[in-house]
Parts: structure tokens; C-alpha cells; sequence
């Protein structure tokens, strides 16, 4: 049966692109040609349209159909396993039972990354997309529960995709631990070819074998200025209008109109650590759940200066460290 052997589960904006590319050049993996198919975020039928900037697009583009999907995998090479990488699956309650329903024997792979700079890192994406109207990230952040609301759609939940205590909390209780495989963000940006290594145990093939990986994908960002706010509104009013056309016409408009926002090339602006102090009391008792589940310390993304200083990550003990949740090595280790 042409369905996945395991997933790559999220979160997003934690390295899964390029783990993705990465595990396709292994000759005993088959990666599906479509990154992010979402079939398991919904019961085989037809998605509903989200409200907010960029949700339709996201919805026309979902592998729902069965057959569709399983075709996804149809060319992999007879012996290979496998895989599919959703970022949203891993904060999707839902589709853990559902993964569960259809393949129970799957493997699952959770990249997590600090979970404040990953909701800055997933606000800064959508705002070079021209898609995220606010430009102040903490209030982005203020508003999540009222665009919830509205209907829009998971990836605007900067926070909520980050509360990775309760999503992996549920996952084991629908999963074996030792179908769980937990991964952190810096391994894979420090030392790349050791967790291809260790996901490629995990799976039971060959290591040593994929070692040269790429990067993690960078996102580029674009000044506050009347030009911009200008194209912003233009990608924004082209998204809203291709909800009634013809799947693609719309990025007539905003192929181009995006293209010139993100002209200069900037690098993202800095998460600073008077944002974090203001947004980790958001994100402690999560940390503290997940660190009850994994046997590990985390105290690292409960310090405001995380990310900011380098030298103060040096000597952290997680520091490019990939672990198993099944493992549970003491924080010593």
C-alpha cells in the first residue's frame, strides 16, 4: 500500500525543509515530491477556506483525496521507506488519530525549536510575505486568540504552534514512545549531518550515508516603508480576490509585487530580549510540561537572552544535542 512509512510532524519553521531535502538523498528513503501535503488535517474530504491572508491559497493546495496522496508516493523505488513532512500535524490534535487510524505503525520525527523564536521567525516569514498586516511582532502576538476567531488558519498561531508540551503530551498517548522521535532546532543548524545521522537510526537505515545537507531556509526582510506598505496591501488584496479565481491567476499579482517587497535582501530584524521576557511567562508552564516528558532541561528558552547572546548558548548543555523521547537522558547529559 503506497502510504507513508513515517512523518516528519513539525513544528514549523524549525529546520524541516532542509531535514526534508536532506533524508530524499538517501537512497533507502523516498521523500514525497510535495513538502506539506496536510492529508491527515482532515477526515478525506474537501478543506474549508480559512480567513485570513494567504489561507486560501494554503487550502487549494492540500493532498485531501486519498488517492491523491498515496499517488504521492508511487515512485519510490521498491525497499525504500516512506516519508511525508506536515509541520502542522505535530499541533493538530486530530491528525494524530488519524496517523494513528491509517498507518498505527508509522514513525514520527518532531523538530522543536525555542518556542518564542520560532512564533518571531514564523511572524517574520509571513511579514516578508506581505501577507502578516501587523507590524509590531508582540502585538501580531496579541492578536492570535481574535484571528483564531476569525477562523484563520494554524500557521498564524505564533505561540500556539510553540506550546509543544501539550501537542507532544498527546501525541504519546496516541503513539508508542518509541515510534517518537524528538529532535532539537540547533542540531540540525549546528551540526546537520549528525541528526540526518540520528534520524536515519531512528528509522533503521544505513548512516553515515547523507553528508552533505543544506541549509536551513533563511527568511528576508523588507523595510517599513510607504513603498512597501503599498506592496503589502497589493499581495494582500491579490490573495483576497484569488478566493474567486482560477487557481493561480492571482500570483500574477503577487509573484512580482512580492518579489519587489522583498528587493533589498534585509535580514530578518533581531528578536530582542525585552521581547522575550515579555513573551516567555506566555510559554513557561508548556516548557515546564515538556520537560517533565522528556526528562530534559529547558531552561534555556525561559532566559530573555536566549538567542541573543551567543556565548551564553555555548554553554548550555543542549547545545546540539538530538534526543529521543523514549531515551530519556538525564539534563546532566
Amino acid at each position: 500500500m503506497p502510504l507513508p512509512d513515517f512523518l516528519i510532524v513539525g513544528a514549523p519553521k524549525a529546520g524541516t525543509t532542509a531535514l526534508h531535502v536532506a533524508l530524499a538523498r538517501h537512497p533507502e528513503l523516498f521523500m514525497s515530491p510535495i513538502k506539506e501535503p496536510k492529508f491527515f488535517l482532515t477526515d478525506e474530504a474537501a478543506p474549508i477556506a480559512r480567513g485570513g491572508p494567504g489561507d486560501a491559497r494554503t487550502i487549494r493546495e492540500q493532498v485531501w483525496r486519498r488517492a491523491d496522496y498515496e499517488a504521492l508516493f508511487d515512485a519510490a523505488p521498491p525497499g525504500t521507506l516512506k516519508g511525508e513532512s506536515t509541520t502542522l500535524y505535530l499541533h493538530d490534535h486530530q491528525a494524530h488519530r488519524r496517523i494513528r487510524g491509517l498507518i498505527p505503525q508509522a514513525k514520527l520525527i518532531a523538530v522543536l525549536r525555542d518556542p518564542v523564536d520560532r512564533a518571531h521567525s514564523n511572524w517574520t516569514h509571513l511579514r516578508s510575505a506581505g501577507l502578516e498586516p501587523e507590524a509590531d511582532f508582540l502585538k501580531a502576538c496579541a492578536l492570535e486568540d481574535a484571528r483564531k476567531e476569525k477562523g484563520w488558519a494554524p500557521f498564524w498561531r505564533y505561540l500556539e504552534q510553540g506550546r509543544y508540551g501539550e501537542h507532544l503530551e498527546h501525541l504519546l498517548s496516541v503513539f508508542p514512545e518509541d515510534q517518537v522521535l524528538v529532535l532539537l532546532y540547533r542540531d540540525y543548524r549546528d551540526n546537520p549531518t549528525k541528526t540526518v545521522d540520528t534520524v536515519c537510526t531512528f528509522l533503521g537505515v544505513s548512516t553515515g550515508v547523507v553528508t552533505e545537507v543544506p541549509t536551513e531556509n533563511v527568511t528576508v526582510a523588507s523595510s517599513h516603508s510607504t513603498v512597501n506598505d503599498v506592496l503589502r496591501r497589493v499581495i494582500r488584496l491579490a490573495d483576497e480576490v484569488d478566493h474567486h479565481l482560477p487557481f493561480g491567476l492571482g500570483n500574477v499579482v503577487k509573484v512580482p509585487a512580492t518579489a519587489l517587497l522583498q528587493r533589498e535582501q534585509r535580514t530578518r530584524p533581531a528578536l530582542t530580549a525585552q521581547q522575550r521576557e515579555l513573551l516567555i511567562p506566555q510559554v513557561e508552564a508548556d516548557i515546564r510540561l515538556l520537560e517533565s516528558l522528556t526528562g530534559r532541561s529547558f531552561s534555556h528558552w525561559l532566559d530573555p537572552r536566549n538567542g541573543v547572546d551567543r556565548a551564553a548558548l555555548e554553554v548550555d548543555g543542549l547545545f546540539g544535542t538530538a534526543f529521543r523521547s523514549i531515551d530519556r537522558p538525564s539534563p546532566a547529559e
